[in-house]
């Protein structure tokens, strides 16, 4: 008998990361150049127990309570499909410059300031080099809980497949991906509480939107790079339109990827909590960080015990403005 068909699996496994507590107990390393190689830890579990999670035929819910054991992995296959929900409508990895994992719920983000230099023929000797300041924001960056509730009851659900189980489970991470990117939206346009709202851009053009615009935003950015911009579906129809978005580079990249590509070289990302008639231009290398703490909270015990009523799936985070002067908006006004 292999070692991972002996472990005990308890609830208390999730006082930490579920898969981090079997890893540490079964390492995947000692899978190497064996049948199960590529297997997580808890993934050689679902083997072990025989409970197949997707595809037309997947197990139904009930395959996770024939033992008290195979209960257990329960609440970390939620997890999973929530997170798969959640990574696959995500917007966020694409303008969000670093992550910062917290235990609590207190968080100061660091206020840079880097001076300016002044010599365009190199620094001689006994001149002072441009100094950077860092110090702590004064404001402590909001944290807020994004999640949904699940009421159903355990007869309801176990003879349902996985398969279709999940669907429900990924489209609540969906609905949490575009929820905390409204709240990145938010505060890369209104700032983070430390007078650092984005600047407002005036339009070149009187009325309507035109390439000229995106020109003008591009070189407002400077000494920053415009890679990035946020618009929601009704603007980006507007984009789309110009003359300049349909050249064969711009088509194929979208036809291709999904992704539009601007002639500047910029990623159209579409936020439909963007204002109308609204462009949001960054340089996401270094615009925005993402303040989270703790990572997808499920009611475990709950789930383990077929309490399926009320269950609430959760998880928490904040965004901070990293340089105020790498965010710009743009505001124009719609053609009649």
């Amino acid at each position: 008998m292999a070692f991972y068909d002996s472990l005990k699996l308890e609830k208390g496994m999730y006082n930490k990361d579920f898969t981090s507590a079997l890893e540490s107990i079964d390492p995947s390393e000692n899978y190497i150049n064996t049948s199960l190689s590529g297997l997580d830890a808890y993934e050689r579990q679902l083997k072990r127990f025989n409970i197949k999670v997707k595809g037309k035929n997947s197990d139904t819910i009930e395959a996770f309570f024939k033992t008290s054991d195979s209960a257990v992995l329960f609440p970390e296959y939620v997890k999973r499909s929530v997170l798969q929900g959640m990574n696959s409508a995500n917007v966020l990895p694409s303008i969000v410059a670093t992550v910062t994992k917290i235990d609590g719920n207190d968080y100061r983000t660091i206020k840079t300031t880097i001076g300016t230099d002044s010599s365009t023929t190199g620094i001689s000797e006994g001149t002072e080099l441009t100094s950077t300041t860092i110090t702590n924001q004064d404001e402590l960056v909001t944290l807020k809980k994004r999640g949904n509730v699940i009421s159903a009851s355990y007869e309801s659900l176990r003879l349902k497949r996985l398969d279709l189980f999940s669907v429900t489970l990924r489209q609540i991470g969906a609905q949490i991906a575009r929820t905390q990117l409204s709240d990145a939206v938010s505060v890369l346009v209104n700032g983070d509480g430390n007078n650092n709202a984005a600047v407002a851009v005036d339009p070149v053009s009187a009325t309507g939107l035109a390439y000229a615009d995106l020109i003008a935003l591009w070189a407002s950015l400077d000494p920053y790079e415009l890679n990035t911009i946020l618009a929601n579906t009704e603007t980006m129809q507007v984009l789309l339109s110009l003359n300049e978005m349909r050249d064969a580079e711009a088509g194929l990249s979208f036809q291709g990827t999904g992704q539009m590509i601007t002639p500047l070289g910029a990623t159209l990302l579409r936020a439909d909590s963007v204002a109308d008639n609204t462009l949001i231009g960054i340089d996401r290398n270094c615009a925005l960080e993402m303040v989270q703490a703790g990572d997808v909270l499920i009611d475990s015990d709950k789930l383990i015990d077929k309490q399926l009523e009320r269950i609430s799936i959760s998880c928490t985070a904040g965004f901070a403005k990293i340089y105020k002067d790498a965010t710009k908006k743009m505001t124009y006004t719609k053609a009649s």
